[in-house]
């Protein structure tokens, strides 16, 4: 009966809907399973580097040497990153980044990860899509100027020209503690770096400001000439830095956190890039979830259980990078030290 037909057929068509759609689901859920969960690790791990963006022109965070090396903690931060994802701390792309595009070039994709200096502010992380993963250098905004000036604290700049680089969290620094004590200064804002320096060098400006870290690598630059400039004792802001990513891709958040992380529970741990080797034997039951010698916790994040042994290994942990990096600039270590040293730096517990 002409009635009947069309709503068996109809019928029959709908559970032929939902059952080649339950069908799709099966088919296409081993090919999602395949993957690591992050998109960001799937693409690095196809390429075959990590692509880092960095500053490029900064001693003691990211600064080509006379071969053309970069190095600087930020550098080290990308190795650390790439041994860790790629089991390989050479396998990374530094891509030089200003302080004006380097956000834009997380966020379309151009790199995988931002290691630059960059301060973790609400405002950024609230609007950008990006978000904060760590702390890697606890900073501060300071000022420099020439020794032969005579100004010897901030509050002698009354009035001053001032350098700075716009669009930085030390332009709204400035700007903030000059109207707080009731002063006046003209900012000269530079966009290039080295142009900030000439800048500053040639007598443009009466001062210089940035995050105090960057003053000590300027004047490390300088050579036999550094004890002509001043880095003044106050510090007028709080300058927490830190590698950023998309947000979106948890997975890869995770990885950059416990990168970091699993530095700082090694130079709490003794483990170093010299002895790693000698605790494949050891009892103590931290060392051997650090060194992934049990536990298998490296494939919750997504990584081979021995990401943090070729981290240690081939970079090294917190301590060793900041003696090859910051501590020749002159900087103490201060509160860039562990939590247990005077310092703040603080792992939660790799189990």
């Amino acid at each position: 009966m002409p009635p009947v037909i069309p709503r068996r057929l109809g019928r029959f068509a709908l559970d032929m809907v939902l059952w080649l759609a339950l069908f799709s689901v099966l088919s296409f859920a081993p090919a999602r399973a395949a993957g690591s969960g992050s998109p960001t690790l799937d693409a690095v791990r196809a390429r075959g580097v990590l692509v880092c963006g960095v500053a490029g022109n900064a001693a003691g965070f990211s600064l080509p040497d006379s071969q053309g090396v970069m190095q600087g903690i930020d550098a080290e931060g990308c190795r650390a990153i790439a041994a860790a994802v790629l089991g390989d701390q050479h396998k990374v792309k530094f891509v030089p980044t200003t302080t004006e595009n380097r956000f834009t070039a997380l966020q379309s994709g151009e790199i995988d990860v931002l290691v630059r200096e960059t301060t973790w502010t609400l405002g950024r992380e609230a609007s950008l899509g990006l978000e904060f993963g760590v702390i890697n250098f606890y900073d501060g905004t300071g000022f420099m100027v020439k020794k032969s000036s005579g100004v010897t604290s901030a509050r002698d700049l009354d009035g001053a020209t001032i350098c700075v680089e716009p669009g930085t969290s030390t332009e709204l620094a400035i700007a903030d503690y000059f109207r707080v004590n009731n002063m006046k200064y003209t900012p000269v804002e530079i966009q290039d770096l080295q142009e900030i320096h000439n800048a500053f060098l040639s007598g443009r400006c009466d001062a210089y400001s940035t995050d105090s870290s960057a003053l000590a690598g300027f004047r490390f630059t300088q050579g036999a000439h550094a004890d002509d400039f001043l880095l003044l004792p106050e510090l007028i802001s709080k300058e927490p830095l830190g590698p950023m990513v998309r947000k979106g891709d948890d997975k890869w958040f995770d990885i950059i956190r416990w990168v970091s992380f699993a530095q700082i529970t090694g130079e709490e741990y003794g483990v170093s890039s010299r002895n790693v080797d000698s605790f494949a034997n050891t009892t103590n039951p931290d060392i051997r979830r650090l060194l992934g010698l049990e536990g298998g916790l490296g494939k919750a994040l997504g990584l081979d259980d021995k990401w943090a042994y070729d981290i240690l290994k081939q970079v090294g942990n917190t301590g060793e990078v900041w003696n090859r990096t910051m501590a020749p600039l002159g900087l103490p270590r201060g509160l860039n030290g562990l939590w247990n040293r005077g310092g703040l730096l603080f792992a939660p517990p790799i189990r």
